[in-house]
């Protein structure tokens, strides 16, 4: 069994072994005469006491008779002093990819080295180790992992039945038969985990919710906010946490995984699947499909309505979709695909900030003058035919645009199927719609000077820490503020 997967209670190789060297040296028995009573070579024994193998329960006994103690007294999860845990701790810090990476050569963590000299040099590993967790947390790593999980998501339709599954029973549960979750329900989901939801108008200001795990509480911004499909889903993803198991993330993988899993579980909570999936399927046999109907029947946003579609569309009505989301210079901001739309992508395979096509429905809607109601528009690619519907609007960074698209040979079951608007896209041949005219390159390429807008999150680190982003300080001081007073 790896170290990393052993319960934290059950001890490894090397916390044994060192048992076994203390309890020996103790005894003043050298390897040679402990090997002689139980049998085996000291050369084992040495591999023993140094965690580089894991000694058989025959062994194990007859070790614990030699040296006078039960079984139960070698297999102690915790170091037999002071000295041999931090000689541990120096032992797995030596081992570990980080100083490997350095071909520096190990200190053997022997009798001979003094305490003060392995103290520091325990800890100078420590902040090694911490250094090494923040730099995991680069753009670069963060768009590695975006990646990796997007392309993961991608080769299971974007349906994850696991989650479904916890998020129907939760709601079910709660009370939930149609419609939209009520907020009522999402309290009770929290009360069935031990919870109780507080409003507050002083949330730190790098979170969007607090969970007090010693209390029971889960802190949410005043419930006066306008808009209630955010607030239930903020109260969801706290509660995706608890119901998941998830625990404290170890690298930025493990944060952006987690941020996924409790968005698709607030999702499926929002828009059970069973309910969901009957309004689509007919929805499909009307030959009607619209994201503003299913946004409108769970009482969501229209970009949770067809983030869930992208979820529910391939598994249960057989349908290949992709989902985009744009900002108002046409970069993506977040983006789905498994009809095979070809999504441009920087030489990692990452999409995040790539600019799409002029000509794609997506782009081309964030040109429109009315902008009040969704735009169709059918889209031939060198992958094919594309139809899409797109919703414009603005955020907290300016204009954007959702779209939801199928190869055309689905588009028959979508309202909006029947639009006339067509255009062709050749990208990713810049001539498409980068490069600019020949007769323009000629007129201003030596006779103009523009002054570029220099885009700061370029030079930004990601944040870093257990939680990326959050300032422990600041979340402290307000449970702190918050806590009941413990009693006893």
């Amino acid at each position: 069994m790896a170290d990393q997967d052993r319960p934290a209670n059950e001890p490894d190789a090397l916390t044994i072994g060192r048992r076994i060297r203390h309890l020996r040296t103790a005894h003043g028995l050298t390897l040679d005469d402990l090997g002689r009573r139980v049998g085996v070579t000291p050369s084992l024994l040495s591999l023993l006491e140094n965690g580089r193998r894991e000694p058989r329960l025959a062994l194990l006994r007859s070790l614990a008779e030699a040296l006078d103690v039960g079984v139960a007294d070698l297999l102690d999860a915790e170091p037999p002093s002071r000295r041999a845990g931090l000689e541990i701790a120096l032992d797995r810090a030596q081992r570990s990819a980080g100083f490997e990476r350095l071909a520096l050569p190990a200190v053997r963590p022997g009798k001979a080295l003094p305490l003060p000299v392995l103290e520091q040099l325990v800890g100078l590993h420590s902040e090694l180790a911490r250094r090494d967790l923040e730099a995991v947390a680069t753009p670069e790593e963060a768009r590695r992992a975006n990646t990796q999980i997007r392309l993961e998501r991608q080769a299971r339709d974007s349906y994850l039945p696991e989650i479904e599954t916890v998020a129907q029973e939760m709601v079910r549960a709660a009370g939930y038969t149609a419609g939209a979750l009520t907020h009522r329900a999402v309290s009770r989901m929290a009360e069935q985990l031990g919870f109780v939801i507080v409003h507050v108008d002083d949330l730190p200001s790098s979170t969007r919710t607090v969970t007090d795990l010693a209390h029971g509480r889960i802190y949410l911004p005043p419930a006066s906010i306008p808009g209630g499909h955010g607030l239930r889903s903020l109260a969801l993803q706290a509660i995706a946490h608890r119901v998941l198991g998830h625990e404290r993330p170890t690298s930025y993988e493990d944060f952006l995984r987690q941020r996924m899993e409790i968005t698709y579980f607030a999702s499926a909570a929002l828009m059970p699947e069973k309910a969901a999936v009957e309004h689509l399927q007919q929805a499909k046999r009307d030959k009607d499909l619209a994201i503003e109907d299913l946004r409108d029947a769970f009482g969501v946003t229209h970009e949770a309505a067809a983030q869930r579609f992208t979820c529910l569309a391939t598994h249960h009505l057989g349908i290949p979709v992709h989902f985009l989301r744009i900002g108002g210079d046409g970069a993506i901001y977040r983006a789905y695909a498994n009809d095979g739309l070809p999504l441009p992508t920087d030489v990692t395979g990452a999409i995040e900030g790539q600019l799409v096509c002029r000509s794609w429905g997506v782009r081309r809607a964030l040109t429109r003058r009315d902008r009040s109601s969704e735009s169709y528009q059918y889209t031939d690619t060198p992958a094919g035919t594309f139809w899409c519907s797109t919703q414009t609007g603005s955020g907290t960074e300016g204009q954007l645009a959702i779209t939801i698209g199928v190869p055309f040979s689905s588009a028959s079951w979508f309202r909006g199927r029947d639009t006339t608007v067509r255009h062709t896209s050749t990208c990713p041949d810049e001539a498409c719609c980068r490069r600019p005219r020949a007769s323009s390159t000629a007129r201003w390429q030596d006779a103009s000077w523009p002054s570029a807008r220099v885009h700061q999150h370029v030079f930004t680190a990601l944040p870093t820490g257990a939680f990326p982003g959050v300032d422990a300080r600041e979340v402290y001081g307000f449970l702190d503020r918050h806590a009941p007073a413990d009693v006893g």
